[in-house]
């Protein structure tokens, strides 16, 4: 016997939550839910789905690349859910304003 895939056998319905132990991830995800929720912005939707990914689905962000995407955005904050390192490749980095989950040692 198979699945009966017309009849809607591999769907899943229930929506991805975190299983992370940090009580910080748990506390922002309870935070975006309820913004995403009582808000119209897409904003707090697409950071609370990106908050509920898992760490694989999370890559990390060079800062190289980071740099690269905010040249034209003066006075702007980069909010990046998951990781920045550090690139050596980048000589001079420019100010950056960056809000993420976590830094490695060496881009700090």
């Amino acid at each position: 016997m198979g699945i009966d895939l017309e009849a809607g056998g591999r769907t899943w319905t229930k929506p991805r939550v975190t299983k992370s132990e940090n009580p910080y991830i748990r506390l922002l995800v309870k935070l975006y839910r309820f913004l995403a929720r009582r808000t119209d912005s897409k904003f707090n939707k697409v950071i609370l789905k990106r908050l509920n990914m898992t760490r694989k689905s999370r890559p990390p962000l060079s800062l190289s690349k980071l740099a690269k995407f905010m040249a034209a955005k003066d006075g702007k904050i980069a909010v990046v859910v998951g990781t920045i390192t550090d690139d050596l490749r980048l000589f001079e980095v420019p100010k950056l304003t960056v809000c993420a989950l976590r830094f490695t040692e060496t881009a700090r």
